[in-house]
C-alpha cells in the first residue's frame, strides 16, 4: 500500500515537473518577472502576453524564433521562460548590414541584451533582414516562430519578396511547428492599401499570405481585440498608445481607446 502511495505521489510530482501545469506556472512567472521593464509591464493590459503565448501553445522546452524583437518587449518574457529547458532565437537586424540604420538598431538591441546577462545571456542571435538576409536557424529545426505587429512593415517589399519571407519562416519550422501572428487589424469594410501604410491589415489578407507559403490556419483568438479602435486615425495606428505620434492632438481620445485592435492567429506547418 505504501509503495502504491509513493508511486502515485512520484507520478504526481513528475506531472507537476514536466506537464502542462508546470509550463503554465513557468509562463506566469516569466510574465511576472521583476527583471521586466516597468513601462513594458504597463502594456500587459493591452497585449495580454500570458493569454497570447498560451493560445499559441508555447512550452518551456521549445526552440522559438522571435522575429523583429524591436525594443525587446516580448523578449523580456520569452528569454527567462525558455532559458533553462528551451532556446530563444531573436531574428533581428543584421550587425553586418550595408544599411547604417539597421546596423545601429542591431547594436542597440545587442547592448540591451548584454546589459542583463542574468536574463539574456542564453539568447541566440539570428538575422532577419526582410528582403535581404534570413539566417535564423537550420531548416526544420524550430518549434515556433512568433511575430508581433510586424507584418505591415513587410508588405512594402512587394509580393515576390513578401512571399520569399514567408517561405523562409516555413522552412525553419519543424513539421507540426507553429507560426504565431499578432497584427493590427483593419475592418473588412475598409480598404486595404498596397503597402499597409496605416499599419492596419485585413485579417483575410494575412491569412492568405501565410497559406500561400503552405501554412494551415489552426485557430483564431480575440484575446487582443479592441472594439474601441476604429482604425481610421490621423497618421494610422501610430496615433494610438504607446507611440502617440500626434502628440497632444486628440491625446485624451487616443488614450481612452488604448492600443490597437489586433488579430491573433495560430498557423501550423503540416506534418
Amino acid at each position: 500500500m505504501k509503495l502504491s502511495v509513493l508511486a502515485a505521489l512520484a507520478a504526481t510530482l513528475l506531472i507537476g515537473a514536466t506537464g502542462t501545469a508546470s509550463a503554465d506556472d513557468a509562463l506566469k512567472a516569466a510574465v511576472a518577472a521583476p527583471s521586466r521593464t516597468p513601462d513594458y509591464v504597463k502594456r500587459d493590459v493591452y497585449r495580454h502576453p500570458y493569454e497570447t503565448l498560451s493560445f499559441f501553445g508555447i512550452k518551456p522546452n521549445m526552440t522559438v524564433v522571435e522575429l523583429a524583437p524591436g525594443g525587446g518587449w516580448y523578449t523580456e518574457i520569452l528569454a527567462p521562460y525558455l532559458r533553462d529547458h528551451g532556446k530563444l532565437i531573436t531574428g533581428g537586424s543584421d550587425l553586418a548590414s550595408p544599411n547604417e540604420g539597421e546596423r545601429k538598431g542591431a547594436e542597440r538591441f545587442l547592448a540591451r541584451l548584454n546589459a542583463k546577462p542574468e536574463v539574456f545571456n542564453k539568447v541566440a542571435i539570428g538575422v532577419f533582414s526582410p528582403g535581404r538576409k534570413y539566417e535564423m536557424a537550420p531548416p526544420n529545426s524550430v518549434d515556433m516562430v512568433l511575430t508581433f505587429r510586424n507584418i505591415h512593415n513587410w508588405i512594402e517589399l512587394g509580393p515576390d519578396k513578401t512571399k520569399e519571407l514567408f517561405a523562409n519562416l516555413y522552412t525553419v519550422l519543424k513539421p507540426g511547428g507553429v507560426l504565431g501572428v499578432e497584427e493590427h487589424r483593419l475592418p473588412a469594410s475598409k480598404t486595404q492599401d498596397a503597402t499597409a501604410s496605416s499599419g492596419y491589415m485585413h485579417e483575410a489578407y494575412v491569412i492568405k499570405l501565410a497559406e500561400a507559403a503552405g501554412f494551415k490556419l489552426a485557430a483564431k483568438s480575440e484575446v487582443n481585440a479592441n472594439p474601441k479602435d476604429t482604425a481610421d486615425h490621423k497618421g494610422g495606428v501610430w496615433a494610438l498608445p504607446p507611440t502617440l505620434d500626434n502628440k497632444d492632438e486628440d491625446r485624451a481620445k487616443y488614450l481612452a481607446i488604448g492600443e490597437s485592435d489586433r488579430m491573433t492567429l495560430k498557423f501550423v506547418k503540416p506534418k
